[in-house]
């Protein structure tokens, strides 16, 4: 009996030892593919930048600028900036608030500054005080709120994570000097710090996603991206993580630049790859100018253009993550939320055409139509912002003979037919909603 006990302590040692040593970088595609699907197929997600630089909103010493980088851009020593966790009492932040009006846009999942550049954390860390539990009056967990009102209204939970950080010492970096001291030990942070941060995050919050920034400082290297990509997907294997883990993403376009860089999916940021590709690829965007909150800022995209975006992304194969920057009182802008309730509206009649698609080879046809599949490629969508009497024309897609042509929102068939080569499409005399229409063709 004791040998048999024995053996199957022994036996269960080599399995955790060869669990603990698995390399997901060697994934297979089939593998990625098969973890990546929920992602691919949700298409629209919104982002967060909420932390302590909402309290200047945009403005330091009577000078604007910043953001939430503002504690660089006006060379806040730590000190002083520490001061602004005193002053964030977001008393009006309601989490199942900020879901609903993310599940009424659309959108599928979230993603929130868990760490943002300044090093301040909104969830109650046991590896620091520099957190919303310890250094705010407002004593309650950001992420242990948000991550449940996720949970009870299906949408996935994602965390953002700043791998630099302005407060901790040791990580201090050659490319910000005014924020260094004599001695930072970067290799100490990372391991006594960043890593057991990571880890706390995902046994509390269990996100979905994590979504890295701030891998440009000389201190990171490639190297460090892939142990800590395989240090995470060991501790949830069914993570989703961005190529900004590592080295591999090529300036703002995002995409990697070489083959083999650590992540999962590139991160195009404040525009649109030109092309469709077949790489994951997610572009985040802000709704207005900034990512956090700046109270000046009042620059918002229109909805036309927010949906025109979201189009155009789902056509050219990727995700559309677009970014909201509260307020420090925990309000999310009102044209933020009527922008987001508009574009709710356009997905209750056309997100068939966005949800659970692929792009064509041919994904556009002029400036003003796009063209998306079913994954079972048994529909295809044309997706069109701009009608020149009431019909639509287009020749890079066929309809099969006998094919039912509809539009989303209209309860009939339309009239078709094919002359020289395009297919012209009889349109009602008044279209469903606003913004775009969406036929969609079934053989």
């Amino acid at each position: 009996m004791k040998k048999i006990n024995l053996l199957a302590i022994v036996m269960t040692l080599l399995v955790s030892h060869a669990f603990a040593q698995k390399n997901y970088l060697q994934e297979s595609k089939a593998e990625k593919a098969k973890r990546m699907q929920w992602w691919d197929d949700a298409t629209f997600g919104m982002f967060i930048h909420w932390g302590l630089y909402a309290v200047p909103a945009g403005e330091y010493n009577g000078k604007g600028g910043g953001a939430e980088w503002i504690m660089e851009t006006h060379k806040i020593p730590v000190s002083a900036y520490e001061k602004f966790a005193g002053q964030f009492n977001p008393q009006q932040f309601n989490a199942k608030e900020w879901v609903r009006v993310a599940k009424d846009a659309g959108a599928k999942y979230i993603v929130i500054t868990s760490k943002h550049h300044d090093g301040f954390s909104i969830w109650d860390s046991k590896i620091t005080n520099y957190d919303i539990m310890d250094a705010s009056p407002f004593k309650r967990d950001i992420l242990k709120e948000l991550s449940e009102a996720c949970k009870a209204a299906g949408i996935q939970f994602g965390l953002y994570h700043s791998i630099m950080d302005w407060h901790q010492p040791d990580a201090k970096s050659k490319d910000y000097p005014h924020q260094s001291t004599e001695n930072p030990d970067f290799a100490k942070y990372r391991d006594e710090y960043l890593k057991p941060q990571l880890a706390e995050l995902i046994k509390k919050y269990n996100p979905s996603i994590l979504w890295f920034d701030g891998e440009w400082i000389p201190e990171w290297t490639e190297e460090q991206g892939k142990d800590l990509y395989n240090y995470l997907r060991r501790l949830k294997p069914s993570l989703i993580i961005n190529n900004r883990v590592g080295k591999g993403r090529s300036g703002m376009q995002g995409m990697n630049k070489y083959e083999n860089a650590a992540g999962d999916f590139g991160t195009p940021e404040q525009e649109i790859l030109k092309n469709a590709s077949q790489d994951y690829w997610e572009s985040c965007m802000t709704l207005n100018n900034n990512w956090g909150f700046v109270k000046n800022d009042n620059n918002w995209k229109s909805t036309q253009t927010l949906v025109d975006n979201l189009v155009d992304i789902t056509a050219k194969g990727g995700n559309y993550l677009l970014n909201i920057g509260p307020s420090a009182e925990g309000l999310i802008p009102e044209p933020g939320v009527v922008r987001l309730a508009e574009m709710g509206q356009w997905m209750k009649i056309n997100s068939e055409a966005i949800y659970n698609t692929k792009g064509l080879n041919n994904y556009k046809e002029g400036e003003h139509i796009r063209f998306t599949s079913s994954n079972n490629g048994k529909s295809a969508y044309v997706i069109f912002n701009k009608v020149a009497g009431n019909e639509i024309k287009f020749s890079l897609l066929t309809p099969k003979a006998g094919s039912k042509v509809y539009l989303l929102g209209w309860d009939k068939p339309l009239a078709w037919s094919i002359k020289d080569g395009t297919t012209v499409v009889k349109l009602p005399a008044e279209l469903p909603g606003s913004f775009a229409w969406t036929l969609k063709i079934q053989p």
